[in-house]
């Protein structure tokens, strides 16, 4: 048993305005962040980054359960309360796309996961700056023609939608490769993603399981397009309970009797499948139009007619302002800066060049944070300006 490290604050304003706990360096590369009677200890080596927590109220030092994409090694780093529930960790000597981090302490990811694990968690997750279109899922019975739709949305933009890849544990068939068709993955390494909340959704199909993970539809966004889940109810309800903030739509047939036309027409299924599919299709209504999933429900009775609402749905019409980025953007921080905090704003002081004239201060923008563990935490907004008495004010946007 031991007490917390000793730490010195490094404040912009020489301690003036700011609150303790900001910014703090050690002689080991660790950083500490009092939450009531909690001390985070975030501790970073060339090899691992590694948080531990020290409750005062017992004296004893608690080794949590993480959860999410732990960050790389770096050479350094500081450390920001934001709001009692995430810290933020600016990574020293990393890429511009690799700098901002969130652990995450008391959000709701954490309490859940807190609630199966039975101890102490917490949870990474990568910072990126700006917004991204939020996913799309699309649900509806089998025969319903939501495939068609999708491949319609796919071929007129074609540089805006993608496909997550999902997971499964069964082998791969011939010509399958891994990371394109789907990732394939031993079954207790799948379970054990699953236990620990990395993914959306999942289902056992003939003793094989398949699910969507957190990171595939993030790996979705990371590229500037906007990830479309084509999913059962029971998927979309397990996604609706998921830290995902998507687009729920559900595809109704006209009638019964039309769902059953077009399932005999296909020619693909015995008369055991087609009766089948029916009853389960009966079920998946049922259940769309009452279990308060979905944002909107379409009946596809005219094809043309039903694509145009679903465009209109997914602001495609020009009726909704879109948010289309081409690709997450990261910021060029030096190894050698120092944080601070005021409000919703987290202030960088960044060496100049020697030499050269240059603006010093970057400000961060944490007010409009979305998403979180176990994907990424987006809708940061990032300023450079010249003066500390300009920071506030965040001129010159950069993102």
């Amino acid at each position: 048993m031991g007490e917390a490290p000793a730490f010195i604050v490094d404040n912009l304003q020489n301690g003036n305005g700011f609150s303790s706990g900001f910014s703090l360096k050690s002689r080991d590369c660790e950083t500490t962040t009092v939450i009531g009677d909690k001390t985070y200890v975030i501790a970073g080596s060339d090899e691992s980054v590694e948080v531990k927590i020290y409750d005062r109220s017992t004296g004893n030092w608690l080794i949590p359960a993480v959860r999410g994409i732990e960050p790389r090694p770096c050479k350094g780093h500081s450390a920001v309360l934001l709001n009692e529930d995430r810290i933020l960790v600016i990574k020293k000597g990393s890429s511009s796309d690799d700098c901002l981090w969130f652990l995450e302490v008391d959000t709701p990811y954490v309490r859940e996961q807190k609630k199966v694990v039975g101890a102490e968690v917490v949870a990474w997750s990568k910072g990126v700056i700006g917004n991204v279109e939020k996913p799309v899922v699309i649900t509806g019975p089998s025969g319903v023609g939501k495939g068609t739709l999708i491949s319609m949305l796919m071929k007129e933009f074609p540089s805006m939608f993608g496909f997550s890849v999902s997971h499964t544990t069964r082998a791969p068939r011939a010509m399958e490769k891994d990371g394109v068709h789907y990732h394939f993955t031993e079954r207790s390494v799948m379970e054990k993603a699953i236990k620990d909340g990395k993914f959306l959704e999942f289902a056992s199909v003939h003793g094989n399981l398949y699910g969507t993970s957190v990171e595939a539809v993030e790996a979705v966004a990371d590229a500037g397009k906007r990830c479309i889940l084509d999913i059962d109810v029971q998927g979309a309800r397990s996604v609706k309970a998921s830290p995902l903030d998507a687009i729920f739509i559900f595809i109704c047939p006209p009638s019964m009797e039309e769902l059953e036309e077009r399932l005999r027409a296909r020619g693909t299924e015995t008369e055991d499948q087609i009766l089948k599919r029916l009853r389960n299709a009966k079920e998946e209504i049922k259940q769309g139009k009452s279990s308060g999933i979905f944002d909107h429900i379409l009946y596809n009775d005219k094809l043309e007619e039903c694509y145009e609402n679903l465009k209109k749905h997914l602001g495609l019409d020009g009726s909704i302002a879109t948010n289309h980025q081409t690709s997450p953007k990261g910021i060029d921080l030096p190894a050698d800066h120092s944080v601070s905090k005021v409000a919703n704003k987290v202030i960088i002081k960044c060496g100049a060049a020697e030499g050269k004239a240059s603006k010093n201060l970057m400000v961060l923008d944490v007010s409009s944070l979305k998403g979180g563990a176990p994907g990424r935490t987006r809708g940061l907004q990032v300023y450079t300006v010249d003066s500390f008495s300009d920071g506030l004010n965040g001129v010159n946007k950069l993102s």
